[in-house]
């Protein structure tokens, strides 16, 4: 350290350790230093200052060395002292306001101080909930609101924000400057129950946006959770363009997630408010990353892609992640808060608009959640942690405090048998379907939600009970509503599910790759079909990619089969693209819904390891104009367009050969039938249709005809 004043003194070093894209860091690390000669230090109350009520008694200590004697005093009054090298004293709050307690210590003719201070607040007002409010913000008029804080066991809650200049307890001389006092607008009652911290503040100006925080027993600031704006320090990275006029986190005043509240907003209007999902057994999914599928990564362009999205056919589109999660580039999986959008891709409005002009052209727009668990941002995890940012303490309603499945752990894993996690689960899933309407939610790792320790590999029926019951609560609201779970659980279990009414994710990234890289051996893509899980209804959603699986394309290219002369080689592009196509003419055919990773329709061709698996990917519209990878999209494209119009895709009277080289799929319907046949060899094979009947039978590519 150089260039320090001198009349300034190192007391200690204060260190944080920050992850490279701010999205956690630790608590604040400190070490004291001290000088040679006599020293104090104040040892009780150990987190200072304190807020006791009249009547509580406290314990105050201190430690001396080098030393001849200790004395204490309470507001410049002699209380005690010692020959020893510490000292204790206790003392009962009295009063209300600010009370100094100062340690001296002397030695010979030298003395050194050290004063802190408590502060004695009012008690508690206790009192019911106003009519007609629940947790968070409830905007009463243009000029009022009433905060409302679910907390059982703390001491109180204290509003801090630009209200009143997020003052609590500020620095102050006692000799000198007006004496701070407690706010009752501010400091919040305690219903009755000792559970749930409230307040109303009025004059408040209409259409301006308050930040602001709770001050939990004035140790712990912590934002609304079910705030539906929340300002970070990381902000500042976002584009005025993505966010125009966003209002800075106040960094000048506080630290820590910071809520948002304004009255008078204007509401969307919406356009469409009678839209009809598609069928969920009809579904072509197009899954996508916002972040990811263009430049300028927010709404307002992602509006601009839906008539590329409805040319290619999809039905309903599978956003990532959009709540406000931790840093601004992610996958969204570090979820912080539950009912606010994650600026990073723009207003709340901006993502209404994206909905509504999504259903305009027909498409369902479905959210992908995480309700397995939350990161240390959370105000539902700091509220009760032992850290600034987690772990939970067992006082916490919501998680648990070590999760029960320690092979697959993420964040904080919230226990879906607590009756509060399960009032949060429903009012989130209520929230998204109501506020923004989104026509359901593709649920991250269901096979987390379970108090059953193991990896939750197993038959468990806990868990079941626990997506009947969540499922139940979303279809009392809306009954159409989709729900796919990222389940991975056993064929018997997700039948359960399935038979309920819900959807699972059916992973067949691996055979189908292996088949595209003509490796007939471990290419067997049966369990595209729901009937190889044992399901009764066709609740698979199939899919060759997702964000979590590699490139078909990538692997292609890189690790592609060839034949004894190399005159046919995976690895040449074009021979790559067909290999697609050829997939894609088993995938899309079979009956059930379906998902595309974005940009699968054009090949997109870097691994999900580029730049890191969760890291920014290249954006690549242009392959969109390279004439090979266009063609792969019409090929996508009339495909989907065949099983979407023709009812023979939606049969039960179908069989499915994926075993080795030459593939069959065999449909039957009243309407026609339909064979797809297929060699995924490196060599020419030699196979008969095996045609269902006599007739003329038409290819759908080529418009060719034989008669049978």
């Amino acid at each position: 350290i150089t260039n320090l004043p001198s009349d300034e003194k190192i007391i200690s070093l204060a260190f944080v350790l920050r992850a490279a894209n701010r999205s956690i860091q630790t608590d604040n690390l400190y070490l004291e230093i001290f000088e040679e000669g006599i020293k104090l230090k104040i040892l009780e109350p150990v987190n200072l200052p304190i807020y006791p009520e009249a009547g509580e008694k406290i314990n105050f200590s201190a430690a001396s060395e080098n030393a001849d004697s200790i004395a204490m005093f309470f507001n410049n009054q002699y209380l005690t002292s010692t020959t020893n090298d510490t000292i204790n004293y206790e003392i009962t709050a009295s009063g209300t306001g600010r009370q100094w307690i100062k340690f001296t210590v002397y030695s010979g003719g030298e003395t050194l101080s050290d004063s802190t201070h408590f502060y004695v607040r009012e008690p508690v007002v206790i009192e019911e909930l106003p009519q007609g409010v629940q947790a968070g913000i409830n905007y009463i008029n243009d000029n009022t609101v009433t905060l409302v804080f679910f907390a059982p066991y703390k001491n109180f809650v204290y509003l801090i924000g630009d209200f009143n200049d997020w003052k609590f307890d500020p620095d102050i001389n006692p000799d000198t400057d007006e004496e701070w006092l407690f706010d009752p607008q501010y400091y919040l009652k305690l219903t009755p129950d000792s559970t749930t911290y409230w307040t109303t503040i009025t004059g408040l100006t209409p259409g301006q946006e308050y930040r602001f925080q709770y001050s939990v027993n004035g140790t712990l600031k912590i934002a609304d959770p079910y705030s539906d704006k929340i300002l970070e320090e990381e902000d500042s990275e976002i584009e005025e363009t993505t966010y125009p006029d966003l209002i800075p986190y106040p960094e000048d005043k506080t630290n820590f997630s910071v809520s948002v509240f304004q009255t008078a907003q204007e509401e969307y209007q919406w356009e469409v408010t009678d839209f009809e999902r598609p069928e969920k057994t009809e579904l072509i999914i197009y899954e996508l990353l916002v972040r990811d599928f263009t430049e300028a990564h927010d709404y307002k362009t992602l509006i601009d892609t839906l008539d590329y999205l409805e040319n290619l056919g999809v039905n309903a589109i599978e956003l990532m992640p959009v709540n406000e999660f931790e840093g601004n580039e992610s996958w969204g999986y570090n979820t912080s808060f539950y009912f606010a959008p994650d600026k990073y891709y723009g207003s709340k409005n901006d993502l209404k608009k994206f909905i509504d002009e999504c259903h305009k052209r027909g498409i369902a727009v479905i959210m992908d959640i995480v309700l397995n668990h939350m990161y240390g941002r959370s105000s539902f995890v700091r509220l009760y942690s032992s850290g600034d940012y987690g772990p939970p303490t067992s006082e916490n309603p919501w998680f648990n405090v070590t999760s029960p499945n320690q092979t697959f752990s993420f964040g904080y894993d919230l226990n879906h048998t607590k009756s509060a996690t399960q009032q949060l689960v429903d009012r989130v899933n209520r929230y998204w379907l109501e506020e923004y309407k989104f026509d359901g939610y593709r649920f991250d790792f269901t096979k987390g939600f379970t108090q059953t320790p193991g990896d939750g590999g197993g038959f468990d029926q806990s868990r079941i009970n626990i997506l009947k019951r969540m499922a139940d609560k979303i279809w009392e609201f809306d009954s159409t509503a989709y729900v796919i779970l990222e389940h991975f659980a056993p064929d018997s279990e997700e039948k359960i599910l399935t038979d309920y009414g819900m959807m699972t994710w059916g992973n067949n990234n691996y055979n189908y790759n292996e088949a595209t890289m003509g490796y007939v051996s471990t290419s067997n893509f049966s369990r595209i079909s729901y009937k190889a899980h044992s399901f009764a209804n066709p609740y698979s959603v199939g899919y060759m990619e997702s964000h979590d699986e590699e490139r078909l394309m990538y692997k292609n290219l890189q690790f592609g089969n060839k034949n004894s002369d190399g005159s046919y080689n995976i690895k040449n592009k074009l021979e790559a693209l067909q290999r697609i196509k050829l997939a894609a003419a088993f995938f899309f055919t079979v009956p059930g819904p379906k998902m595309i990773w974005q940009f699968g329709e054009l090949g997109y061709d870097f691994s999900i390891d580029y730049n890191g698996r969760t890291g920014n990917k290249p954006v690549r519209w242009d392959y969109y104009n390279d004439p090979p990878r266009y063609k792969l999209y019409k090929v996508f494209s009339e495909l989907i367009n065949l099983k979407k119009n023709n009812e023979v895709f939606t049969t039960t009277n179908f069989s499915l050969s994926s075993a080795g080289s030459v593939k069959r799929l065999q449909l039957k319907h009243e309407t026609m039938d339909v064979i797809v046949l297929g060699n995924f060899d490196v060599v020419n094979k030699t196979s008969s249709p095996n045609f269902t009947k006599k007739g003329n039978w038409y290819n759908y590519f080529s418009g060719d005809s034989i008669y049978v």
